[in-house]
């Protein structure tokens, strides 16, 4: 009991140091519908644009006069279009960028770009098969595009996953071929600590970027490939990939997770399985040590799978077949309370391909984590924080349904998904935001290698029901820093706090969070 109450100390000691406070927000009334995803922050003009797939357009929002939100207009592209699935800002270009996919996924996007002061269309590009984050780089001179490439549903057709790098410099000048690049992930296999998921695919075949982050000083660019594991890293300016950084495994036998959702407790214990990190959303903080520039990306270890009818990677671990000398005790662990009811992979574990099991992998760090942009080493995990922390506060694991408690737990657990970096009062902090336990993480990153958790918030109503919007901010998408003096000025006038944005897939909801230090 002694060291539960010291623990409960610190846990809320803690989330002293930081805290978040709703000033505003904005709902579409819609549930499920991706109302509200990937949020772009204009401050010259105090706007948040907001990508709509329920209308397949971007929701132009003002807090000009906060505590009010209001919604300005919608800018619709007025194409055939099958989604808006990010959106970016550039003050530096002075444009905004729209990724949208055709209507069918598997032909090629678009990347929109609009005058961000007039939101009058300047021009587009054709880029890749889904294209599914647009990002700019800090100096304005160049947009970048991760096109997923996914296969349809039957696996008959998959694009090749590639990155579109667009030169926007003299852009008035209008569109030219000669302007954009198309780079793809041609090797021969995995690197170390990846994987290639598709039986006989080749890695260029497999590969599906997910995100991109841009260094501070504009060179380069690392790509998520989410389900490979991987990290890319690309030469802006050349563009090519100059780095392949496979991720690796994380130990769980040697830290601990809930595993079980068939239990209805919070069972965090060791077990025998790795983790694939897979991160979703990556930022870069970019740090000068000496004269020369470092890179440290900072990782939402969601976890994904690919899982179509044409082929499935996903199995529970009750239906492996362990092998008997590695796991002497199977029959136990492959009950539904202990290990059965876990999510694993059929595509790797099986080294020798003899139908046993020799190692079991889950999907997703269930953390956050800190790549070294240099070397791919990775210098920080948050373990198993974020489970422990939410544990807590008696809502644990749970997904988009009231009374879902552990619901989570054989999946991916709280499901880290949106990340964003932020300076106050001369310290870095990170926000980190749980996709299904709904919440935000934050920690204080200034010394980079030893985070310290500062404070979590959750928005949501557990005991609400989503369908009938009584149940909160459910799901955040998207997360968006705005420092102190790109506030807006009314509001900065008699606030010196920076703010924080949250898109909410689920819910369909912005809302707008004053920081508190």
């Amino acid at each position: 009991m002694k060291f539960l109450i010291i623990i409960l100390g610190l846990f809320f000691s803690s989330a002293q140091a930081l805290e978040l406070n709703k000033m505003s927000g904005y709902s579409t009334f819609s549930w499920d519908e991706g109302g509200s995803e990937i949020a772009a922050y204009d401050p010259t003009r105090s706007r948040i644009f907001v990508t709509n797939n329920l209308t397949k357009t971007v929701d132009v929002l003002s807090i000009a006069n906060l505590p009010y939100t209001k919604k300005e207009i919608s800018i619709n592209p007025r194409v055939g279009v099958g989604g808006i699935n990010s959106v970016a800002v550039s003050e530096k270009a002075g444009l905004l960028a729209l990724a949208i996919e055709a209507e069918n996924k598997q032909e090629n996007g678009m990347v929109l770009f609009y005058n961000l002061a007039t939101l009058k269309l300047a021009f587009g590009y054709s880029v890749g098969a889904l294209p599914d984050n647009v990002a700019f780089t800090p100096d304005g001179k160049y947009a970048l595009v991760a096109n997923e490439g996914e296969p349809n549903d039957d696996y008959s057709i998959d694009p090749k996953g590639s990155v579109s790098i667009i030169d926007l410099n003299n852009w008035f000048v209008g569109p030219s071929k000669d302007r954009i690049r198309h780079i793809y992930f041609t090797r021969n296999g995995a690197p170390e600590g990846g994987r290639i998921v598709k039986p006989g695919a080749t890695f260029e075949q497999d590969a599906e970027p997910e995100y991109i982050a841009v260094s501070g000083d504009s060179k380069h660019a690392y790509v998520s490939l989410q389900e490979n594991n991987v990290i890319a890293k690309v030469n802006i300016e050349y563009g090519i990939v100059t780095d392949y950084f496979g991720l690796g495994y994380k130990d769980w036998s040697q830290s601990a997770l809930d595993a079980s959702n068939k239990d209805n407790r919070v069972n965090i214990q060791p077990w025998p399985v790795k983790g694939m990190y897979q991160p979703d959303t990556i930022v870069v903080v970019s740090k000068e040590i000496n004269g020369e520039i470092y890179d440290y990306v900072l990782m939402a270890n969601e976890g994904d799978a690919k899982d179509y009818d044409g082929f499935s990677e996903e199995v529970r671990v009750k239906d492996l077949t362990l092998d008997p000398s590695v796991f002497p005790n199977a029959e136990e662990l492959q009950k539904s309370e202990n290990l059965g009811r876990l999510k694993t992979t059929t595509a790797m574990g099986d080294a020798n391909n003899d139908g046993f099991y020799e190692e079991i992998y889950g999907y997703g760090g269930r953390s956050f984590a800190i790549m070294d942009g240099n070397s791919g080493n990775i210098i920080y995990d948050s373990g198993n924080d974020i489970a422990v922390r939410t544990a807590f506060t008696g809502f644990f694991n749970w997904n988009e349904d009231a009374g879902s408690f552990d619901d989570r737990s054989d999946d991916k657990g709280a499901e880290p998904e949106a990340i964003t970096v932020g300076d106050i009062d001369g310290k870095s902090y990170a926000f980190v935001g749980l996709e299904r336990q709904g919440g935000i993480m934050m920690y204080d990153i200034t010394g980079i290698i030893k985070p310290k958790f500062v404070g979590y918030f959750n928005g949501r109503n557990f005991f609400g029901d989503g369908t009938k919007m009584t149940g909160g901010d459910i799901s955040p998408e998207s997360l968006v820093f705005i420092p102190a003096d790109k506030t807006p000025p009314a509001y900065r006038a008699l606030n010196n706090s920076p703010l924080l944005i949250g898109a909410y897939e689920l819910s369909g909801s912005t809302a707008v969070y004053q920081i508190n230090n």
